[in-house]
């Protein structure tokens, strides 16, 4: 049975407003900024300061007072160092991070360099080895991710030295608990949470630096240690309110406390995403994650007005990534940030993301615009939004727009050339002609040589670009639906506005199908004979099925819910006939369960999941599938996520 065709009355679709509207480049000089970085000189740096309130205008500016920088001019920093003073160094390195949030990257590194030269200061060292990680991660040029390391490496040395040294007999005994942290002095106390997120930042560019087991092996102990150190020090702020009379010791300064919720937190989250059979493992050695309290705790470190925390941005941006990367969404933390950083690129980086999960990709394309336009000292960040430009116009199922910024990605970008050149290979293929045929042929075959590796294991987006690119080679130069497959792993669809994809993604599907349905009695003549006519239909099948659910919902369609239904059955029925892309089967079986939960039947949605993650083979063809299916780990963890939403009712 085919599935009907559509031709659908949709709802006019209105945009909602992300706080403010994104400037456009020419006005990104004029739009109200609340930090204004100075100069070494007494000067601005060039960014407009708000204009003098009119009566009128009272209440907003009393608002507007929460967001603006507390810093008139640089801070001095006192010379010469005294290690028993490292706290005074707090106003110095909130500066410089105030700096790099607005956009001034350069100027914060300029500003650490010319305070502390030798790199002996506590927070100076390890503010600037921060920096650096930043950077090295945004490039990913060898050069950078070493000069990284060994700024970390270096501030990990000077928090060292700034702790408290074990007694011959403490060493000994093993005396380090809660009773060892409250006999620290303050300075010692920072050191140990300095020397905890130094180590981290430290373990994690040395396992995407190194790409071998035994590097990765050595961070993983690494790691270890600062989960340890977080939980230790976490134990003695809970112990030392827990003893006071109000429930919360205020001898305990708000620089610290944030910085243990931030570590601990993070700790929680990162332990609590962790896949189930290596959770559990994981768990054997007791360390196990609570997400609600990892949540918590960086909403008390960051979320909310009132004392300003030197990590309070850093615990907003972990709050953002966790909430508009791997979660749903989270608004107000964002919305603080971007008044007061509304040059600040990595917070419309946030708002350029959340624009997109809500079905705005041409709002999400002008944040990204602006962003770009909001500095030129990182270059390396403009790949960013490169990259979300180029599925964000995938979404719009603009693919010439999304081809030329994959041509930017694969001529500047590091992160991974491979993917970048998949992408700009299907997309010449979809605008078709001879040029572009053979300008994708020769990109297809280089990609498979352009894979990396991270902790001695292939990335597995990687991996199936490679696959998919020798099935083009093997194929004579052909995939069905390339771009719309990509866009599907980059969620292009799920972000699409319902009208572009009855009018643009769905005649693609059905086109191809129609060619299909000629050929379904004998398959043998599809493509003058070449294999795939199974995996064509397949895909073809389950694409139309992931279409039409999010046709159907959000804006209840009937038609479009009967149509979903048919097309996932069908690849079931088909499924084993599949010779190569045995993954289709898994994803089927993935987006059926949630139309199944869309429809309110949450038993047969949790079997869907179930069956996805019972390890067992979904499909039986005569090739036989051996080892793993493209993106299953991936695949995997969207179904514990699925499942977790599930029994809370949120899917």
């Amino acid at each position: 049975m085919a599935a009907p065709r559509l031709d659908l009355d949709l709802p006019n679709s209105t945009p909602i407003n992300l706080f403010s509207p994104p400037d456009t480049p020419a006005q990104t000089g004029t739009s109200t900024v609340f930090f204004t970085p100075t100069t070494a000189s007494g000067g601005t740096s060039g960014v407009s300061t708000p204009a003098s309130s009119t009566p009128t205008e009272t209440s907003t500016r009393k608002e507007e007072d929460g967001f603006r920088s507390k810093f008139a001019s640089p801070p001095g920093v006192k010379q010469p160092y005294d290690p028993a003073e490292a706290l005074d160094d707090i106003p110095g390195i909130s500066y410089a991070l105030e700096l790099f949030l607005a956009s001034h990257m350069l100027e914060s590194e300029e500003y650490c360099n010319r305070n502390d030269v030798t790199k002996e200061r506590l927070y100076f060292s390890t503010g600037y080895g921060l920096i650096q990680c930043v950077k090295g991660l945004m490039s990913y040029e060898d050069n950078d991710l070493l000069a990284a390391i060994q700024h970390t490496k270096h501030g990990n040395h000077i928090a060292s030295q700034h702790r408290k040294k074990h007694s011959f007999l403490g060493s000994i005994l093993g005396s380090s608990g809660v009773d060892f942290i409250k006999s620290m002095t303050p300075v010692e106390r920072h050191a140990e949470l300095v020397y905890a997120e130094s180590l981290y930042e430290k373990a994690l560019l040395g396992i995407v630096y190194s790409g071998d087991w035994l590097a990765f092996i050595k961070e993983a102990l690494n790691m270890r240690t600062t989960i340890q150190i977080y939980q230790l020090l976490f134990s003695y702020v809970t112990a030392a309110d827990a003893a006071h009379p109000e429930g919360y010791d205020p001898s305990i300064d708000v620089h610290f406390r944030s910085g243990v919720y931030l570590g601990a937190g993070m700790c929680d989250i990162i332990l609590s995403m962790i896949p189930g059979r290596l959770g559990t493992l994981v768990e054997l050695f007791g360390y196990r994650g609570d997400r609600a309290r990892g949540l918590g705790l960086l909403m008390r470190a960051g979320g909310g007005r009132g004392i300003r925390r030197v990590r309070r941005s850093i615990c907003d941006m972990s709050l953002l990534i966790f909430h508009l990367i791997l979660s749903s969404l989270h608004l107000k933390d964002l919305e603080w940030n971007l008044k007061r950083y509304p040059n600040g690129v990595f917070f419309l980086f946030g708002a350029g993301r959340l624009a997109l999960v809500r079905s705005q990709p041409q709002r999400a394309i002008d944040y990204y615009t602006k962003a770009m336009h909001s500095q030129s000292q990182y270059r390396n960040l403009h790949h960013i939004s490169w990259w979300e430009m180029s599925i964000a116009y995938l979404a719009l199922w603009e693919v010439e727009k999304s081809m030329e910024w994959w041509k930017n990605l694969v001529q500047e970008a590091t992160w991974s050339k491979s993917i970048y050149s998949y992408g700009l290979a299907v997309c010449l293929l979809q605008l078709g002609g001879e040029g572009q045929k053979k300008e994708a042929a020769k990109l297809m075959e280089k990609v498979p040589g352009l894979r990396q590796k991270i902790a001695g294991k292939s990335i597995p987006l990687e991996k199936f670009v490679a696959r998919k690119a020798r099935k083009f080679q093997s194929q004579g130069g052909r995939l069905a639906l390339p771009v719309l497959e990509l866009a599907y792993l980059f969620l292009g669809i799920t972000h699409a506005p319902a009208e572009v994809i009855t009018k643009k993604m769905l005649p693609e599907l059905e086109a191809l199908l129609a060619k299909l349905d000629e050929h379904k009695d004998k398959p043998s003549k599809y493509e003058n004979g070449k294999t795939g006519f199974w995996d064509d239909f397949c895909l073809a099948k389950f694409l139309q099925g992931v279409c039409l659910r999010y046709v159907a919902y959000p804006y209840t369609q009937e038609e479009a819910e009967e149509g979903a239904v048919i097309a996932f059955k069908q690849v079931f029925e088909h499924g084993p006939k599949i010779e190569l892309d045995h993954h289709i089967v898994y994803h089927a079986h993935y987006e059926y369960g949630r139309l199944l939960a869309c429809q309110g039947d949450l038993d047969s949605a949790r079997r869907e999941f179930d069956l996805v993650l019972s390890g067992k083979p979904l499909e039986v063809g005569s090739s036989g599938r051996k080892g793993k299916y493209s993106m299953e780990n991936a695949l995997h963890m969207r179904t514990h996520a699925a499942l977790d939403a599930l029994h809370k009712k949120r899917l």
